[in-house]
């Protein structure tokens, strides 16, 4: 699993959970979404993003996201779920996610997300604080594109 997620500087596992199946008896559509948010959250975690949006107000939201399924995916198995950013730009970046297989040994699906950062209490967007891109910059190294 480290060799195909090689490029993400943050993973989880995630063991798949029976009722996350549908009646075609392989892992729900949405189900890939809760994992991107889960590897998103733990990317946030890694940066620290939470305590600057406690002490600033400023912090990040959701703007768009999609997937593409690569192969379905079935109870019982483990996914490792990795996310990275791929671009910086002055008012949010774009993540990217994969969910890489256990039983299968190969990627089930890719996404991204677009992520801004918005001022909650003003209700607009803000430019990504500083202390924020340099900790991007140093968990992505040479992979990142900044706009």
């Amino acid at each position: 699993m480290k060799e195909l997620l090689r490029s993400y500087p943050v993973t989880i596992e995630i063991p798949m959970a029976w009722g996350e199946m549908d009646a075609f008896q392989h892992l729900n559509n949405v189900v890939y979404f809760r994992y991107f948010e889960s590897a998103r959250i733990a990317y946030f975690e890694a940066l620290g993003i939470m305590d600057v949006m406690a002490t600033t107000g400023v912090g990040p939201i959701l703007a768009e996201t999609r997937c593409r399924y690569r192969i379905p995916l079935t109870f019982p198995d483990t996914m490792t779920v990795g996310a990275r950013v791929s671009t910086l730009a002055p008012e949010g970046f774009l993540m990217q996610y994969a969910v890489a297989s256990r039983h299968h040994g190969k990627i089930a699906a890719e996404g991204d997300g677009r992520i801004v950062t918005i001022d909650y209490a003003a209700g607009g967007k803000v430019p990504v604080p500083a202390d924020v891109r340099e900790r991007i910059r140093d968990l992505e190294g040479d992979r990142l594109t900044v706009d």
